[in-house]
């Protein structure tokens, strides 16, 4: 759709100027996250822990018996290290899962009214969501947020915006 500028020119319309949205405060944000890693901990782990543990008792019943028994507690390396792994995997499967499937949506984002949107206005791909969820892995990528746009916006090109 081509519309006429001031100084008589046409100008094609893009996406950007056909959408404008509000970006997410940092509060919301917080309270995103805040919400996100209560449901990942006390109920994503809860499930899924009985899953994993079920896959390493196959795999290595002394370290299964470990975790299972003691939890983070006293353990050897090779324990820790297991539940540092099911910690990323919850992780992973709760934001990419959630981001892509309710469209850009987790319970966090939903309680604060936002959303999660690639810059250009469209909604989340599998990669975007993917990726999103990776970027959040870098040990201090939550604090990148007090600095306006958090790592894992920039690095995907993607942005949490106001829906209400």
């Amino acid at each position: 759709m081509n519309i006429e500028t001031t100084e008589g020119q046409s100008d094609l319309f893009t996406p950007q100027d056909l959408y404008r949205f509000e970006e997410a405060s940092t509060g919301q944000r917080f309270v995103n996250l805040l919400i996100d890693s209560l449901t990942i901990q006390w109920g994503l782990a809860y499930l899924t822990n009985m899953v994993w543990i079920k896959i390493l008792s196959g795999i290595s019943p002394e370290v299964a018996y470990e975790v299972q028994v003691y939890g983070a507690g006293r353990n050897s390396g090779e324990a820790i290290l297991v539940i540092l792994l099911f910690s990323y995997m919850n992780y992973m499967i709760y934001y990419t899962c959630c981001e892509k499937l309710f469209r850009g949506y987790t319970l966090g984002k939903l309680v604060s009214g936002t959303r999660a949107i690639r810059e250009d206005g469209e909604e989340l791909t599998f990669g975007n969501a993917l990726l999103r969820s990776l970027s959040r892995l870098v040990p201090i990528e939550a604090f990148s947020g007090f600095g306006g746009h958090p790592w894992h916006d920039t690095w995907t090109k993607t942005m949490v915006v106001k829906t209400r």
